[in-house]
């Protein structure tokens, strides 16, 4: 992988670890219910809900920042973004389609641009 495509893999990866924060810790705070156009009546009966989602999102972050620094055969890295950048790219049209179009930018494009990065750079 190029530096320039590790650098985005990096920032897609710290996007979500933010994402586990806000909904892990953040979802029934003043912050989270802003960031997430919650009442507070709702954020805390979704609480638990938004914090198993936090989760995934933690994990995903992990795969993108072991793609930056694989253990195993040459090629690891892009074999391994791929799968994760294309979990996020899928995660992001998905949540545009069901909950906010925001979510098509916000998470599903900087992974497709990483993603291009990694394939062709």
């Amino acid at each position: 992988m190029s530096v320039l495509a590790s650098v985005l893999v990096g920032i897609v990866a710290l996007l979500h670890l933010w994402f586990l924060v806000l909904e892990m810790f953040l979802w029934d705070t003043p912050l989270g219910r802003k960031t997430f156009g919650l009442k507070p009546d709702f954020a805390s009966q979704s609480k638990v809900l938004a914090a198993n989602q936090g989760l995934y999102n933690g994990f995903l972050a992990a795969g993108l920042l072991w793609s930056l620094y694989p253990i195993g055969a040459p090629g690891a890295a892009t074999t391994i973004a791929t799968f994760f950048l294309s979990c996020v790219i899928v995660a992001g049209i998905y949540g545009a389609v069901t909950a906010a179009r925001a979510i098509l930018f916000i998470q599903a494009l900087p992974a497709l641009v990483a993603l291009a990065l990694v394939w062709f750079t």
